[in-house]
């Protein structure tokens, strides 16, 4: 599924859709440059899942941010910083990718050997040099 989304009002509203799609035990990974958006998708989809904290940092430093969400827990990770599989190992990523987490990727393709089969693609991409349109393309429907 490809869409064009053309302005950030539009990317939330695809993230709080998206979201209903997901349940426990679902793996979302989140690509596009630096920039791209996968932040700002990522916060309105926990939004979506109930997650109430107030702030919702990038976990880039932390790597994992664990929050609980409405019948869920959400994990949102960062491996942007990491080098590989020997890092994700060690912190034990993949209990996350299990019920009750539903587990958010930021920079999936860092560890793309880790993942599972199953995992859900979202893609995000800026267009014409604006600072608010995005392509996206997932391979769930929202």
């Amino acid at each position: 599924m490809h869409k064009r989304l053309n302005n950030e009002a539009e990317t939330l509203e695809f993230a709080t859709q998206f979201a209903k799609s997901l349940k426990s035990g679902d793996v979302v990974c989140l690509s596009g440059e630096l920039g791209a958006g996968k932040s700002v998708f990522a916060r309105a989809v926990m939004r979506a899942l109930g997650v109430t904290d107030e702030a919702l940092p990038s976990p880039t430093y932390t790597i994992i941010q664990e929050y609980e969400g409405e019948n869920c827990r959400v994990a949102h990770m960062d491996w942007y910083r990491l080098e590989g599989e020997g890092e994700l190992q060690a912190i034990g990523v993949r209990d996350y990718f299990k019920a009750p987490w539903i587990c958010l990727i930021e920079w999936p393709q860092r560890a793309p050997e880790l993942l599972p089969d199953d995992a859900i693609k979202v893609s995000l991409a800026c267009v014409d040099d604006s600072p608010d349109v995005r392509m996206i393309e997932s391979s769930r429907a929202a």
